[in-house]
Protein backbone atom coordinates (compact mmCIF):
# COMPACT_ATOMS: atom_id res chain seq x y z
CA UNK A 1 0.00 0.00 0.00
CA UNK A 2 1.16 3.67 -0.54
CA UNK A 3 0.18 6.97 0.66
CA UNK A 4 -1.95 9.79 -0.92
CA UNK A 5 -0.49 13.55 -0.68
CA UNK A 6 -2.02 16.21 -1.36
CA UNK A 7 -1.75 19.75 -2.89
CA UNK A 8 -3.63 22.58 -2.16
CA UNK A 9 -1.84 26.15 -3.45
CA UNK A 10 -2.50 29.76 -4.51
CA UNK A 11 -0.95 30.60 -7.66
CA UNK A 12 -0.47 33.85 -8.99
CA UNK A 13 -1.71 35.89 -6.81
CA UNK A 14 -1.18 39.74 -7.31
CA UNK A 15 -0.52 42.01 -4.53
CA UNK A 16 0.92 45.75 -4.99
CA UNK A 17 2.78 46.24 -1.80
CA UNK A 18 5.54 48.45 -0.31
CA UNK A 19 8.67 45.90 0.23
CA UNK A 20 12.35 47.27 -0.51
CA UNK A 21 15.28 47.80 0.75
CA UNK A 22 16.13 51.07 -0.85
CA UNK A 23 13.44 54.26 0.46
CA UNK A 24 12.44 55.06 -2.83
CA UNK A 25 10.60 51.75 -2.98
CA UNK A 26 9.48 52.01 0.16
CA UNK A 27 7.17 54.68 -1.09
CA UNK A 28 6.93 54.09 -4.24
CA UNK A 29 5.84 50.37 -3.95
CA UNK A 30 5.56 47.81 -6.69
CA UNK A 31 3.29 44.38 -8.05
CA UNK A 32 4.60 41.26 -6.61
CA UNK A 33 3.51 37.70 -7.25
CA UNK A 34 2.43 35.06 -5.11
CA UNK A 35 2.59 31.00 -5.03
CA UNK A 36 1.89 29.11 -2.20
CA UNK A 37 1.50 25.14 -1.88
CA UNK A 38 1.03 22.94 0.76
CA UNK A 39 1.33 19.01 0.92
CA UNK A 40 -0.59 17.44 3.19
CA UNK A 41 -1.18 13.26 3.21
CA UNK A 42 -4.56 12.21 3.53
CA UNK A 43 -6.25 9.68 5.77
CA UNK A 44 -9.67 9.32 5.23
CA UNK A 45 -11.96 8.15 2.53
CA UNK A 46 -12.29 11.67 1.11
CA UNK A 47 -14.51 13.21 3.56
CA UNK A 48 -16.22 16.33 2.39
CA UNK A 49 -15.22 18.39 5.05
CA UNK A 50 -13.24 21.67 5.02
CA UNK A 51 -11.43 20.33 8.46
CA UNK A 52 -9.89 17.34 5.87
CA UNK A 53 -7.75 19.73 4.61
CA UNK A 54 -6.03 23.38 3.86
CA UNK A 55 -8.11 25.95 3.29
CA UNK A 56 -6.79 28.57 0.37
CA UNK A 57 -9.11 31.58 1.50
CA UNK A 58 -7.32 31.27 4.83
CA UNK A 59 -4.01 30.95 2.96
CA UNK A 60 -4.95 34.13 0.99
CA UNK A 61 -5.90 35.96 4.60
CA UNK A 62 -2.66 34.85 5.96
CA UNK A 63 -0.70 36.12 3.28
CA UNK A 64 -2.65 39.43 2.40
CA UNK A 65 -1.90 40.28 6.18
CA UNK A 66 1.58 39.57 5.64
CA UNK A 67 1.84 41.40 2.14
CA UNK A 68 0.57 44.73 3.85
CA UNK A 69 3.42 44.74 6.60
CA UNK A 70 5.88 46.70 4.45
CA UNK A 71 9.66 45.01 4.84
CA UNK A 72 12.88 45.58 3.46
CA UNK A 73 13.32 42.05 1.98
CA UNK A 74 10.89 39.71 0.28
CA UNK A 75 12.83 36.92 1.88
CA UNK A 76 11.37 38.47 5.45
CA UNK A 77 7.65 38.72 3.97
CA UNK A 78 8.11 35.12 2.81
CA UNK A 79 9.30 33.46 6.27
CA UNK A 80 6.49 35.56 7.60
CA UNK A 81 3.96 33.44 5.77
CA UNK A 82 5.27 30.25 5.39
CA UNK A 83 5.97 30.51 9.24
CA UNK A 84 2.02 31.29 9.99
CA UNK A 85 1.05 28.29 7.78
CA UNK A 86 3.40 25.88 9.40
CA UNK A 87 2.05 26.76 12.78
CA UNK A 88 -1.73 26.53 11.82
CA UNK A 89 -1.64 23.61 9.59
CA UNK A 90 -0.14 21.30 11.73
CA UNK A 91 -0.56 18.20 9.06
CA UNK A 92 0.75 19.97 6.37
CA UNK A 93 4.65 18.07 5.33
CA UNK A 94 5.49 20.39 2.65
CA UNK A 95 5.13 24.56 2.20
CA UNK A 96 6.35 26.41 -0.46
CA UNK A 97 6.22 29.92 -0.60
CA UNK A 98 7.64 32.04 -3.57
CA UNK A 99 7.16 35.79 -3.94
CA UNK A 100 7.92 37.16 -7.41
CA UNK A 101 8.74 41.26 -7.66
CA UNK A 102 7.90 42.56 -10.94
CA UNK A 103 10.13 45.35 -12.54
CA UNK A 104 12.55 45.93 -9.64
CA UNK A 105 14.50 48.98 -10.03
CA UNK A 106 17.43 47.71 -11.58
CA UNK A 107 18.50 50.38 -13.97
CA UNK A 108 17.24 47.86 -17.02
CA UNK A 109 14.76 45.80 -18.31
CA UNK A 110 14.10 42.93 -15.32
CA UNK A 111 10.89 41.02 -15.66
CA UNK A 112 11.23 40.19 -11.82
CA UNK A 113 13.21 39.15 -8.90
CA UNK A 114 12.17 36.30 -7.24
CA UNK A 115 12.75 34.42 -3.77
CA UNK A 116 11.38 31.18 -2.79
CA UNK A 117 11.12 29.32 0.65
CA UNK A 118 10.46 25.71 1.13
CA UNK A 119 9.93 23.97 4.19
CA UNK A 120 9.60 20.26 4.63
CA UNK A 121 8.63 18.35 8.14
Amino acid sequence: MGTISQKVSLEGVRFFSFHGFYPEEQVLGAEFILDIDTMLEVFDDGADELTNTVNYVRLFQIASEEMKIPRKLIETVAHGILERIRHEFLAVQYIRVSIRKMHPPMGAEVRNSAIELIFKR
